[in-house]
């Protein structure tokens, strides 16, 4: 979730330098979703002590 977060974030970052606002908003939505679902994500693991697999 953080990759996807950090990517939508890049995107809005260049969308807003290249004057595209209109993405570049929906791109900042999307990363802050993102971001806060991982966030949750994290805490739940955390507390019921589940880890993913390392590959």
């Amino acid at each position: 979730m953080f990759n996807w977060a950090l990517t939508f974030l890049i995107i809005a970052l260049i969308a807003g330098v290249l004057g595209f606002s209109g993405i570049a908003g929906t791109a900042t939505h999307i990363a802050w979703i993102a971001f806060v679902v991982g966030i949750i994500m994290a805490i739940i693991f955390f507390i019921t002590g589940k880890r993913t697999p390392s590959p």
